[in-house]
Order: structure tokens, then C-alpha cells, then sequence
């Protein structure tokens, strides 16, 4: 596959981005589109490897993840971009992937962890060249809608348009049945549209894929909250099968720490979702936002959606921009814990990150913090926070995080965004379903089979496995609309 010797003669390149200081001006997305022959010598890179860890989608017991969650065929894809196919190259993206657009933007990109220059070099460049061959899919018309070529008569609801709702809207439309997706907000997309800042994932980009699933015969409906709006007994007896998309969005909280009433302390995605509604709406010349302007802003948690606060206040104007990482700070080479062809827990600095620093003189991230109690004025105003430094040990298999004594310290904040996590998904629509649910506080259905112990009910992506990556969330619906498929009709011709 690719050059046989590319590897060696061309170094790794990622594509441009827009300037961070320019860029926060703005909303607009920050990634560039590099030239062709670019792209085209960054997928030479891959070799004729023998076995393509990169598209092995998989876990090792007690670690983390090793390629491509959708299997993507990505030396075949390499070697037809190489080559010049991009059509053929775009056939086989979509061939495992219902949405490259949207993983190519957004996904962490586990398949160049495991990829097998990435032994000793840096690895081949593959979410990027995903991104090109889609969009100059899109650019060339090669992406239409394509109706089924028969109806089975037969009809499902999809309750929640997330990736994983609208994976399995497509292939079960693909499969000919009538597919109902019920969305309970204002807009199609779940966490593609509220969850993640435009400049990273533009709505335009998410709607553009709507529209097609909407030509191929998809029926959307927003404002329904199945469960509420809709009844589930009334639901259920209206369709012939049904699939689970709600994802986790119970967020985690921190009741245990004294004053966490306070004013000016607020979820991570409900700081998000409002931004997105307010930049869509009236683009953000209402005040119906939590806005960070002027503000002393610390955002407790390290993943990705600490990063999209962090993206999101420096374009409001925020005054600081902290960032509580509970972890040390990683180091720049991979460990032994995560050598290849693992996922590498290496030190990197994400884009909204780098806009800080650019903003604010300084990398917002502060490590090993532990807050213990947040501060209030007179009127229960937020004011600040207490914070311990911590280490993470492991006692009887538990993790436990034991403050460093001496370390205590007082950081001025009015502006609080809690990004620690979801503990699970809503269970109003769950408890009148009756479905049983995990110990973990999860759907009850089996990885593979996604079977609910509802007749004819399965769930996929986050309400399933907890909470996740956007490509496990398409992968899971994709699954489970092979299983729901072969419940409706006896077999099933989805992958």
C-alpha cells in the first residue's frame, strides 16, 4: 500500500490551521485545506504494514484502545488517495463510516496510536486524510442521497439524532424500512450540534448530512421527548421495532464539596448547549447564555469537553482561563503502560488550549488539583474555590485521591464549568420502559446483540456503554441496526 519507501522520505504533516489569535475573533471553523498533492504524499506514508493495526477496532483487558472503532479500510483508502482514486478512496471511507465528516473533525484518532510507522517514527497522517477525501467528495457532487431499492413495510423509531441515532437511521434506511428519529431539543444532532463549538464542528457540516439522510426517505422530528411529549406505551405500540439512542447525559457533580450551590458554578454541557442555541439563534447578541466575558473562569476536568469550554470562554472575552486536570502531567514519549500499538497517553496541547495560551500569555492547564470547597459572598455568589493538590493511588482496586498536605491553596473564580464526566443517561423514558439497567447505572444490553430485555427494543452508543468517543457512538448504531434488521425481518443484509 502507499510508496514502499514513503515512510522514510516524507515526514509527517498535518494540515494547516488558522492563527490562534485571529481565529478566536470569530466562530468560524480553524481548520485549512492543504493542497492535494499533500494529502496525497502524507497517504504514500503508509505501508504495506501485513497486519493494519490501525483499522483493528478493539480493547486490551485492562487497557486502552487499539484503531479504528469502525474498522475503516484505511491502507486501502491511503493507497487510493496515493494514487490519485479519490472516488474509489471515498467508496471505501464510506463503506465503514456513515459520517468521515464528522469523525475526520472530532475523533482523537486512535487508529494513529496503533499505526505501524508509529513504532519509532510519527505516524501517518490518516484523520486528516479522511477529512480531504470527504469533503472533496462533497465539493465534486460524488455524495448524493440514494434511496433504498425496496421497502419492507416495516417501521422503526430512533429516539435521540446523536452519531449513534443517526447511524442507525441510515443503515436502517439503507435496509429500506421507515425510520422515525425523535429528537427532544430544537435541533437535529445530540452532542454534534449542543456538545461540541462550531469552529470544531460546524452545524452547517452536521446539517448537510441531515439533508441527504432526509432525501434517502429519513423523517426527523424535533421538540419530541419521547417519554414525556410522547408516551412510551403510545410509541411503542406505533412502530415495529425501536433503538435507543439517549446517550449519558446525567453530568457529574460535586455534592461532596461544601458550597456547591453557589452561583456561578455550572455543568460543562449546559454552558455548551446554551452557547450553541444563542450563537445559532441571534448569534449571541442576546443575554439567554451563560457567558464567560470578563470572567474569572476555572474549568474543573481535562478531557475534550474542558478543552470546548475552554475554546468557548475565550471567545466570549473571558478575563482568565484556568483548567483543573485531576492527572499529572503526561509525559511527551509513550510508557510502558501504553506502548504500541495502544492508544499513546502522551503530552499534547488541544487547539482551545493553544488559543489560550496565544489569549492569555500561558497554557491554562494546572495539574494534580483536588477542590475541596467553593467560596461565596454574603448573597451566595460564587467567589473562588478551595484546592489541594493530590495523588492518584489505587487501593483494593479503587481509585482514591489522597491530598498532598501543605499544598492547599485559593483560586479567585465567578465562573465554575464542572467537565468531570456523565454518570449515565436519564431514566424517566427508562423507568417507564422498564428496561433493566446495568449496575453502572447503563441499558442492559449486550455488546454484539444490543438487545434490551424489551422485545423488539435495542440501545446503542452512550446510554449503552457509558460515555464515549463520537466514532463508538456511530459504530454501536451502526451494530444495533444490523440486529434490529434482523429482528424485524429474520436476516439481515447490513454489515
Amino acid at each position: 500500500m502507499g510508496k514502499p519507501t514513503g515512510f522514510m522520505e516524507i515526514e509527517r504533516k498535518t494540515p494547516p490551521k488558522r492563527d490562534p489569535k485571529e481565529r478566536v475573533n470569530d466562530w468560524k471553523e480553524y481548520q485549512l485545506t492543504p493542497p492535494e498533492e499533500e494529502v496525497q504524499a502524507q497517504a504514500s506514508r503508509c505501508m504495506d504494514c501485513g497486519i493494519p493495526f490501525c483499522q483493528a477496532g478493539t480493547n486490551m483487558p485492562g487497557s486502552n484502545e487499539i484503531g479504528c472503532p469502525v474498522y475503516n479500510l484505511i491502507p486501502e483508502w491511503n493507497d487510493l488517495v496515493y494514487k490519485g482514486h479519490w472516488k474509489e478512496a471515498l467508496a471505501r471511507l464510506h463503506k465503514t463510516n456513515n459520517f468521515p465528516e464528522f469523525t475526520g473533525r472530532v475523533c482523537p484518532a486512535p487508529c494513529e496510536g496503533s499505526c505501524t510507522v508509529a513504532i519509532d517514527t510519527e505516524p501517518v497522517t490518516i484523520k486528516s486524510i479522511e477529512l480531504q477525501i470527504v469533503e472533496k467528495g462533497f465539493r465534486e457532487g460524488w455524495i448524493k442521497a440514494k434511496q433504498p431499492l425496496r421497502r419492507t413495510g416495516k417501521k422503526v423509531a430512533v429516539i435521540g439524532s446523536g452519531p449513534a441515532g443517526l447511524a442507525a437511521a441510515a443503515q436502517l434506511n439503507r435496509a429500506g424500512h421507515e425510520v422515525i428519529v425523535y429528537e427532544k431539543e430544537d435541533r437535529i444532532g445530540g452532542l454534534l450540534t449542543y456538545g461540541i463549538p462550531d469552529v470544531k464542528l460546524p452545524y452547517e457540516t452536521v446539517m448537510r448530512r441531515i439533508h441527504l439522510l432526509e432525501e434517502e426517505g429519513v423523517t426527523f422530528k424535533t421538540g419530541v421527548d419521547i417519554g414525556t411529549t410522547i408516551r412510551w406505551d403510545e410509541l411503542r405500540q406505533s412502530v415495529d421495532g425501536v433503538i435507543l439512542c439517549t446517550g449519558a447525559q446525567v453530568p457529574r457533580g460535586v455534592e461532596g464539596a461544601p458550597g456547591y450551590h453557589a452561583n456561578g458554578i455550572e455543568y460543562a454541557m449546559n454552558f455548551l448547549t446554551q452557547n450553541t442555541k444563542a450563537l445559532l439563534n441571534h448569534h449571541l447578541r442576546n443575554n439567554d447564555y451563560i457567558s464567560a466575558k470578563d470572567k474569572d473562569v476555572i474549568v474543573i476536568g481535562g478531557g475534550d469537553t474542558g478543552v470546548d469550554c475552554i475554546t468557548t470562554s475565550v471567545r466570549h472575552g473571558a478575563k482568565s482561563i484556568t483548567q483543573f486536570d485531576i492527572n499529572t502531567e503526561k509525559d511527551e514519549v509513550r510508557g510502558e503502560e501504553d506502548a504500541w500499538p495502544l492508544f499513546p497517553m502522551t503530552y499534547k496541547q488541544e487547539e482551545g488550549q493553544k488559543e489560550a495560551e496565544a489569549v492569555y500569555g500561558k497554557d491554562p492547564r494546572v495539574y494534580q488539583w483536588l477542590t475541596t470547597e467553593f467560596l461565596t459572598d454574603n448573597c451566595g455568589n460564587l467567589i473562588g474555590l478551595k484546592a489541594v493538590q493530590a495523588d492518584t493511588v489505587y487501593e483494593n482496586g479503587k481509585k482514591e485521591r489522597k491530598p498532598i498536605s501543605g499544598t492547599e491553596q485559593v483560586w479567585e473564580a465567578d465562573l465554575i464549568l464542572l467537565a468531570i464526566g456523565f454518570t449515565g443517561p436519564e431514566r424517566n423514558l427508562l423507568e417507564q420502559m422498564g428496561v433493566n439497567m446495568t449496575k453502572h447505572g447503563t441499558v442492559d444490553a449486550a455488546y454484539g446483540d444490543y438487545a434490551t430485555t424489551q422485545t423488539g427494543v435495542f440501545a446503542a452508543g452512550d446510554n449503552r456503554r457509558g460515555q464515549s468517543l463520537v466514532v463508538w457512538a456511530i459504530h454501536e448504531g451502526r451494530e444495533a441496526a444490523r440486529e434490529c434488521d434482523r429482528y424485524l425481518t429474520g436476516s439481515t443484509i447490513l454489515p
